[in-house]
């Protein structure tokens, strides 16, 4: 049965990387707005954090098995692929891997929706883009990626238009980056993102040190918000599966902040006074990466999203960093 026509009824969605930092609360996003749907999560726990969300089961599946991973996603209607090598230290760390998973563990699932009529959504980095040569940021941008983790997602982004062309529906999310922490059971899911880091610095009585020149700018996004997207995004391609379209949208996920990295630490030091009472310094120190970008602005247009498919950041940096120092005190 393909997923066309499945998804009249209660469709099946599977998810890669589902005991991962966003993927164990895509799940839990699911399941709190789609209880009637069903879940198929995997993962090959590689920095897995949960076995389980809820009443779903995570299955112990590596991405870059074909066979393994198509029957496990077998009967889906949307796959939602989060499965990834993902960070530039750990792709440059880890290349032969990072290449393994996110280049030929894409295809492979990009391949399994091209053989079953699958939708698909896959999340690409800002890190594709390089040095942005406009702002606002827009998916419309150049490709010139820095370094081994924005070449490999650039060619999991190629790949799927290739797949997708004729014959599934694909998304394609061009991300900002993640902050905050969710709780699945009695765990707290984590990443040590730039502001979790200075959080958690902070509520060690650690300096914050910033990376010279500190002036340079990110776009962030809560890892709640993101988490989100994947649910309007599956929303969507289960209305084009039934419409039989086929092909690439991209859509821009970012946050309405793009502050410094300096103002970013200088935000946390000034609330774990407030909230801890503590004085925490902040240093500048000296930048171990060469392959990143320091432009000073790095506002993006989330304007696609917000309009086809009703998303928008929720969430404030101020008031995450207050929670996350008032839950760590």
């Amino acid at each position: 049965m393909t997923g066309s026509e499945t998804a009249r009824d209660a469709p099946t969605i599977a998810i890669t990387g589902a005991a991962g930092y966003i993927g164990s609360r895509v799940v839990h996003r699911l399941q709190t707005e789609h209880p009637e749907w069903d879940l198929i999560a995997l993962d090959n726990q590689y920095r897995g954090q949960v076995e389980s969300v809820g009443e779903t089961d995570i299955a112990h599946v590596d991405i870059r098995n074909r066979q393994r991973l198509e029957d496990c996603l077998e009967g889906a209607d949307v796959v939602l692929h989060l499965a990834a090598i993902s960070g530039v230290d750990d792709c440059d760390e880890n290349a032969e891997l990072a290449y393994e998973v996110n280049v030929t563990g894409t295809n492979n699932v990009a391949w399994f929706c091209r053989k079953n009529g699958a939708a698909l959504t896959f999340p690409f980095s800002m890190a594709v883009l390089g040095d942005p040569e406009t702002f606002p940021i827009t998916a419309d941008l150049p490709r010139d990626p820095f370094n081994w983790y924005g070449r490999t997602k650039l060619l999991g982004e190629r790949a799927i238009e290739s797949f997708a062309d004729g014959s599934f529906p694909a998304h394609l999310l061009l991300k900002s980056n993640l902050y905050g922490d969710h709780v699945v059971g009695e765990t707290v899911v984590s990443k040590p993102t730039v502001i979790n880091f200075f959080v958690d610095r902070a509520t060690s009585g650690e300096a914050l040190t910033v990376y010279e020149p500190g002036t340079q700018s990110r776009n962030f996004v809560h890892v709640k918000d993101v988490a989100r997207s994947y649910v309007r995004s599956t929303e969507r391609l289960l209305e084009q599966l039934a419409d039989g379209e086929t092909g690439t949208e991209t859509y821009e996920i970012a946050g309405t902040e793009d502050p410094s990295v300096m103002s970013v630490a200088e935000t946390v030091q000034e609330l774990a006074r407030d909230e801890l009472g503590v004085s925490i310094d902040v240093e500048l120190v000296e930048n171990p990466r060469s392959a990143e970008t320091l432009v000073e602005d790095f506002a993006v247009d989330t304007s696609k999203a917000n309009e086809v498919l009703g998303w928008e950041a929720r969430h404030t940096v101020a008031e995450s960093v207050r929670e996350l120092l008032r839950r760590n005190a």
